[in-house]
């Protein structure tokens, strides 16, 4: 390789979101030096993480801005409810555990946390939510890592990876080469990468490529160019290619970026239906934290990969709103003609699970005791009859938030050649949430798999990098 397009760093980080920067920033304050490349333009730095509100975290007592306690058996029951048991108990336990820790570093490096809002008081004992959003955590940590003396460059794609018998030598931009003495991969799943997903996803029976109905809720940065890379390498890895971290959101929704406001959280209040009127799944199975990330797959399984969140007066106010306004109409048939769906199936359809409402004590905060009968699918909670005017409907579209095939890894987040861990080339973030996240998604846990991998990866480089010798003590 030539000497002259080359330059050495100690531990050069690939990415720039949440995990990527708790790796630089540990990585930097074990003393060595670090650069960061992000390949995203300054002004879309962050990746998916500028989207995130908040992180799931144990804790066995209250503190701050969390209520009560969250132990550690609790977060793996609901780890393991929503994954179906298609996760790896000793990395999840130790994401678990080691998310007790993380809040007072996070604030050290300029993080500030807040009381849940209206609309997501459930998760005030399990998730402590980020002052300012995602963004505002990005740009704390961007702040400190540029103090800390974190080299960072924005617009710095990353080709290709130099890798020789599992070790980690250099990462090539375009023409640069750049050399490490460690490597912390983080750049993200391949969401973005609109071939890939049609790919995973295939054809239907009807002919149709469900991806390409797919909006993706964060950045059109992540195409997954080293995850394929490392796999065609020889890298070990996890996941079903496609299974993600997939909502149901607004059908008008941009087709990147759109991010939470796009979400339609009304599911668990009223029903929804597909494009024949026919309701297809379970509305009120679970507490929305812990099953609105399988809505999206839900929908994309429907034809022509649509559906329609139907509600009347009585849920008002108790849902955080999306940023587009539902259509609205005083009688059930006025809102089918609005959506384009059939009067008298739609009709047919709510007046059906109407004569099944059991109502008993409604509780949204509960799984309370108002149910169906006789209808099918059932909705086992939170089961009002649709009857009092106006009536609502928001347009249903799957928004893919991240992938969950990824690189296989340990608990010093090492990537794996033939089941043997790496020297010196590390992963975190989405490129391995796999490991823990095989299917099913929780409110706040792809931050917590972020930010304790991401730790875990910055200081495992830094370490690597110091064994090989004299570290730069610049960057």
């Amino acid at each position: 390789m030539p000497d002259d397009n080359s330059r050495a760093v100690d531990v050069l980080v690939i990415g720039g979101g949440n995990a990527a920067l708790c790796a630089a920033l540990m990585a930097r304050e074990a003393g060595a030096s670090v650069l960061l490349l992000e390949a995203a333009p300054r002004e879309w730095r962050g990746g998916n993480s500028s989207h995130t509100r908040n992180l799931r975290c144990m804790h066995d007592a209250p503190q701050d801005v969390l209520t009560d306690a969250y132990p550690e058996e609790e977060f793996w029951q609901d780890l393991l409810k929503v994954t179906g048991g298609n996760t790896n108990e000793r990395l999840a336990r130790l994401a678990i555990r080691e998310s007790s820790t993380c809040r007072g570093w996070m604030r050290r490096h300029g993080v500030h946390f807040q009381p849940s809002l209206s609309g997501t008081l459930q998760l005030s004992r399990t998730n402590a939510f980020f002052m300012g959003g995602g963004k505002a955590l990005v740009n704390a940590y961007y702040r400190s890592a540029a103090a800390l003396g974190v080299e960072i460059r924005y617009g710095a794609p990353v080709d290709r990876l130099e890798v020789a018998d599992g070790q980690f030598q250099a990462a090539w931009v375009g023409k640069e080469r750049i050399a490490a003495r460690a490597c912390v991969m983080a750049a993200g799943g391949f969401e973005s990468n609109r071939e890939w997903l049609r790919e995973a996803w295939g054809q239907n029976a009807d002919g149709e490529w469900p991806a390409d109905n797919f909006a993706i809720r964060g950045t059109r940065y992540n195409q997954g160019v080293l995850l394929k890379q490392m796999m065609s390498a020889g890298a070990d890895f996890i996941g079903d290619p496609s299974q993600s971290h997939c909502v149901a959101i607004d059908a008008r929704a941009p087709l990147y970026d759109g991010g939470i406001c796009t979400r339609i959280d009304c599911v668990s209040l009223g029903i929804v239906v597909n494009k024949f009127a026919q309701r297809f799944y379970d509305e009120g199975e679970d507490f929305w934290p812990k099953r609105y990330a399988i809505w999206g797959r839900l929908v994309a399984q429907q034809p022509g990969q649509v559906g329609y969140s139907v509600i009347d007066a009585k849920a008002v106010g108790r849902f955080m709103p999306p940023v587009f306004p539902g259509a609205k109409a005083d009688t059930l048939e006025h809102l089918a003609r609005q959506l384009g769906l059939d009067e008298a199936a739609f009709v047919r359809t709510v007046g059906e699970y109407n004569a099944g409402c059991r109502v008993g004590s409604f509780d949204h905060t509960a799984l309370d005791d108002c149910h169906t009968e006789g209808v099918s699918p059932a909705k086992t909670h939170w089961a009002l009859p649709l009857d009092t005017a106006p009536f609502y409907a928001y347009p249903l579209k799957p928004g893919i938030t991240f992938t969950y095939l990824g690189l296989k890894v340990n608990e010093q987040a090492a990537v794996h050649f033939a089941g043997r861990p790496s020297r010196n080339l590390f992963v975190a973030g989405e490129m391995m949430a796999g490991n823990v996240l095989g299917r099913g998604y929780t409110a706040g846990v792809g931050m917590t798999i972020g930010t304790v991998f991401g730790r875990i990866a910055g200081a495992q480089a830094a370490q690597a990098a110091m064994n090989q010798g004299v570290h730069h003590a610049g960057a």
